[in-house]
């Protein structure tokens, strides 16, 4: 087991798992978001909805949905470069107003 830390911006926990899980319903959308936050940490994460199932305990289907739902809030942009491509995503921190650049964070 890894003794990695992480720094969480106040937002995220006061404000934004509140407004997903209390208000949308939408529990597994941030649970999505921490875990493409954490993944984000070495550079842009790029993960299938299977992995992304796998990180957080959610079925593909959960997955799929609160990535969904993550981009309509415009909590997350995703790219995919190509058909048989994994989906590249941005996290982002639109209380900011701006991508979350974790090269830059500290």
């Amino acid at each position: 087991m890894s003794n990695k830390r992480y720094a969480l911006d106040r937002y995220v926990l006061d404000t934004l798992m509140r407004d997903l899980v209390g208000h949308d319903r939408k529990a597994s959308a941030f649970l999505v978001y921490l875990a493409l936050w954490a993944a984000s940490e070495d550079g842009v994460p790029r993960l299938s909805h299977a992995q992304l199932a796998e990180r957080t305990g959610l079925s593909k289907r959960s997955a799929q949905e609160a990535v969904r739902h993550l981009l309509a809030r415009n909590l997350l942009q995703a790219t995919r470069p190509g058909p048989t491509e994994v989906t590249r995503y941005e996290v982002l921190s639109p209380w900011k107003g701006h991508l979350v650049n974790r090269s830059n964070e500290g």
